[in-house]
């Protein structure tokens, strides 16, 4: 089935979606990060050979955003896709370098109709975020408010 066709009832726990992947460049980390977290590991290649991390690395909020668009490309369906009540959690876990190439899934957890109103639930998804050398470099529990398929279609 293809995700321009998906609804609530499509939404299985345990099932896997490969969302795809992204490379990271110097330019865009710095140009993130300098309007939305200019901090000197993110901002300044010389600063940040003196920091913990021993060279630029990526905003967490930069690969957040970038993961997000894989998952509203290749996860949702606009016309289902209806709200998201939040993120239950976020972990950044390893640093994001320029020249890293992220591969990006999401598992869903639990899908959870509404009782209050009947044409829609709530989608719980674990996205994931793996490096080129395999390691998961950021996690995120999602939820998103999907609409259910009408009937007679």
């Amino acid at each position: 089935m293809s995700h321009d066709e998906r609804y609530f009832e499509d939404y299985s726990p345990g099932a896997v979606f490969e969302l795809g992947t992204l490379a990271i460049n110097e330019q865009d980390v710095i140009e993130f990060a300098s309007r939305y977290d200019p901090q000197p590991m993110h901002v300044d290649p010389e600063a940040a050979l003196h920091s913990r991390f021993g060279g630029l690395v990526a905003s967490g909020w930069h690969t957040t955003v970038l993961a997000m668009r894989l998952y509203v490309d290749h996860y949702l369906w606009a016309p289902a896709s209806l709200a998201s009540p939040g993120v239950d959690e976020i972990r950044w876990l390893e640093p994001v370098r320029p020249g890293d190439h992220l591969s990006v899934r999401a598992t869903v957890l639990e899908t959870i109709p509404s009782r209050k109103r009947t044409d829609r639930g709530v989608v719980r998804a674990r996205l994931e975020i793996d490096n080129q050398h395999g390691r998961q470099v950021l996690t995120a529990i999602i939820l998103s408010i999907i609409a259910r398929r009408p009937a007679g279609t």
